[in-house]
């Protein structure tokens, strides 16, 4: 699959005026353009976001009615239980509210649905176990909007609900108390990209608000706020900027126990994005994926040293059973895509005894490999259970409600969705997706690299390179910038991981770079020693042994012209 490499154009005016006035280099505020910050209030922002950057919560729909409810059964000694979702989002939604009403005298109860037996979201099962605890108010965390019938079945049962969601409304709006969500379209609220946790986190801040609690009180919870932000892949612009940064300082002094320690069993050294997207996110993902999602949250509930060790253990060991799995699907996925299903608009494919808690993570690469949506639905008897991810330019989610005829439940957004549906209607549902996504021509849609500088080794330096962490966090959107080095000589050239991925060394003159792409082991049947090759990529410090060197995150390479 080509790439398309596409540059942004350099304003040096502006960048000389950006840099004056921040006091950062050119090349730094170059990339400031690029990302379309050219008003200094919004640099400002950016680069020294503070806790007065954070919007008016009561601006968000139902915010008011929300609070002003749950502060009655603050008063009354309610019996309140929060219903949560069984990942990182979902879970320090749930952690963060409960801790927060604890604080408030309430010990909340909490449902956290198994993955393997519940699927996502609200159903009448668990609904009616909660009516039984003799619950009065059910506050939905990252879930809820999509519950329509099982939010009226909630209130038969005598269980007001207050839907507290980030996800796309379908086209009724659950009949709940209140439905804080940024998505509905009676939205005034000036940012709808926040995580589930970014939602309960307005919650808390305009219940303190209401209170009159000092700001403490709910800026305490931004280590866990941002760690559900990074992990749900949002947008890390605006708000959601705001919270990761501020969040990433308290993260590295946090006083929750269990996230401390699953921080020192990760074996992460600096605490970054990176440390949060590849070495937290995946652990406690792992819990909800192999149905052990009660584990994660209790380990960050737990003040208990021993009790948090245990769970952080456990932790690392499901990750590790989620890693087998997921190698287990992705080698027999990859043997049932033949040339009709390059052909066809989306790859669909289904398998028995597939760990639909992993599929979405195989989905993930495959539509990376293919540059193509991609569903995966594991089969148990006749029930399949999936999920599937898109690219830039096809809306997944509204492509599925089009032809969700034959499934049994579905939700998600644009680049991701889950559905079930009986194994029976499993082909018939492939061909009609296939069908209506025949009129978005894919073969047209190419991956786009927006590369932010033209460079040569000579530019490049340590302090170079650390300057960029001032763009930290990385993550949706807000990306890593990409740099582009030409007519570079390959001076060294192997595979790497049973020739998984690529090791080259590249010269320019005197200069030679290190570079590493993941995933581009092929490439090294294309390229010999002594070819002048252009390469884009994003720059890194590598440390080992103590000794500090640059390194060029390979993106894409071209034979130079």
């Amino acid at each position: 699959m080509n790439k398309n490499w596409q540059y942004y154009e350099p304003d040096n005016k502006l960048a000389e005026k950006i840099s004056n006035t921040f006091k950062i280099s050119k090349l730094l505020a170059q990339i400031l353009i690029n990302k379309g910050l050219t008003e200094d209030r919004k640099i400002d922002i950016y680069l020294n976001p503070k806790r007065n950057n954070f919007y008016d919560p009561f601006l968000m729909p139902d915010m008011e009615k929300a609070v002003d409810r749950i502060i009655k059964a603050i008063e009354n000694k309610e019996k309140i239980l929060i219903y949560g979702d069984y990942d990182v989002d979902g879970i320090t939604s749930t952690t963060v509210l409960k801790k927060f009403l604890a604080e408030r005298g309430i010990n909340a109860e909490y449902h956290i649905p198994n993955r393997l037996k519940e699927g996502y979201g609200l159903s009448k099962e668990a609904i009616e176990e909660i009516a039984t605890l003799g619950i009065q108010l059910m506050i939905t965390v990252d879930c809820g909007i999509s519950g329509v019938e099982e939010t009226e079945y909630a209130k038969k049962l005598g269980i007001e609900t207050i839907i507290t969601d980030h996800h796309e409304p379908g086209n009724i709006v659950p009949n709940a108390f209140a439905v804080v969500d940024a998505k509905i379209k009676t939205n005034k609220y000036p940012f709808n990209q926040l995580a589930g946790v970014g939602v309960v986190f307005k919650l808390i801040q305009a219940l303190s608000i209401k209170l009159g609690l000092d700001e403490k009180e709910y800026l305490k919870y931004l280590d866990l706020v941002c760690l559900g932000t990074i992990s749900d892949i949002v947008p890390l612009i605006d708000e959601n900027r705001v919270i990761a940064k501020l969040g990433l300082k308290l993260i590295n002094v946090t006083k929750n126990l269990g996230l401390k320690t699953l921080l020192v069993s990760s074996g992460y050294t600096a605490v970054d994005s990176n440390t949060i997207s590849f070495g937290i996110a995946p652990r406690i993902n792992a819990c909800g994926r192999m149905g052990f999602a009660n584990e994660a949250l209790q380990l960050l509930l737990s003040n208990n040293k021993e009790e948090v060790l245990k769970y952080a253990e456990n932790l690392n060991e499901y990750n590790k059973e989620r890693q087998e799995k997921e190698k287990e699907i992705f080698e027999e996925a990859i043997k049932q895509i033949n040339e009709e299903e390059e052909k066809n608009s989306a790859i669909i494919l289904g398998g028995d005894g597939w760990h639909h808690g992993v599929t979405g993570i195989v989905s993930s690469k495959i539509t990376d490999m293919y540059f193509k949506p991609s569903i995966l639905v594991g089969f148990e008897g006749e029930e399949g259970k999936g999920s599937g991810r898109s690219i830039p330019g096809i809306d997944l989610h509204e492509a599925v409600l089009k032809c969700s005829g034959k499934l049994e439940k579905f939700g998600g957004h644009a680049m991701a969705i889950g559905l079930s549906l009986k194994k029976e209607n499993f082909e018939q549902f492939k061909k009609e997706l296939n069908d209506y996504l025949k009129s978005i021509d894919i073969s047209q849609i190419r991956q786009i690299i927006m590369i932010d500088v033209v460079a040569s080794l000579k530019d490049i330096n340590i302090k170079t390179v650390q300057e960029l962490e001032a763009l930290e966090p990385f993550g949706e959107v807000n990306r890593m910038p990409i740099f582009c080095f030409k007519n570079l000589k390959i001076d060294s050239i192997r595979a790497l991981t049973e020739g998984k991925h690529l090791k080259m060394n590249l010269r320019d003159d005197n200069m030679v770079i290190s570079t590493i792409g993941f995933n581009m082991g092929e490439k090294v049947q294309e390229y010999r020693i002594g070819d002048r090759i252009d390469v884009i990529g994003s720059l890194e410090i590598n440390e080992y042994n103590g000794m500090k060197n640059i390194q060029l995150n390979l993106k894409d390479i071209m034979k130079s012209l």
